[in-house]
């Protein structure tokens, strides 16, 4: 008896590598420049991290410069969720962080929120979240404290 087929399907940490990704990593180890340096070097790891930042910018209809390059959820939840924002140069300031009982860890965990200021919103017996709750809390939320913000996992 033969063995069956593996399906991997552990994508919530990782995903294999489609070859043409492979070798654009390959690529770039390839090169011993680092991208903020000055010397040729380093102006062709640039390059290469430019033209990364227009390609990935182009698949979701972004500005190149809005994309960031961050190495997993945990290091991107403590960078994004955070009380203080700019629009421009104004400031803003979100005084309460919601998220979803299903959320990874790293958001349940609030980022740069106080514990205080971390809502946790139920999910359905689905798992989605109850859009009821989200609604109600965004309704109640004290506008005069600070902008809401809310960090909903989509898949």
């Amino acid at each position: 008896m033969s063995e069956p087929e593996r399906i991997y399907l552990d994508y919530n940490a990782t995903h294999p590598l489609l070859p043409e990704a492979r070798q654009a990593v390959i690529a770039a180890l390839d090169l011993p420049g680092n991208p903020s340096s000055v010397h040729a070097e380093g102006r062709k790891a640039r390059q290469i991290v430019d033209d990364a930042r227009r390609a990935v910018a182009a698949l979701v209809c972004a500005k190149p410069e809005h994309v960031m390059f961050i190495s997993g959820a945990t290091e991107a939840a403590n960078h994004i969720l955070t009380p203080h924002w700019k629009l421009g140069r104004a400031p803003l300031s979100m005084s309460k962080l919601y998220v979803s009982a299903a959320e990874h860890p790293c958001l349940l965990a609030g980022g740069q929120f106080g514990a205080n200021d971390v809502v946790v919103l139920p999910v359905t017996r689905s798992g989605e979240l109850d859009l009821s709750a989200l609604e109600r809390a965004l309704a109640g939320h004290d506008m005069s404290l600070g902008l809401p913000l809310a960090a909903i996992h989509h898949a």
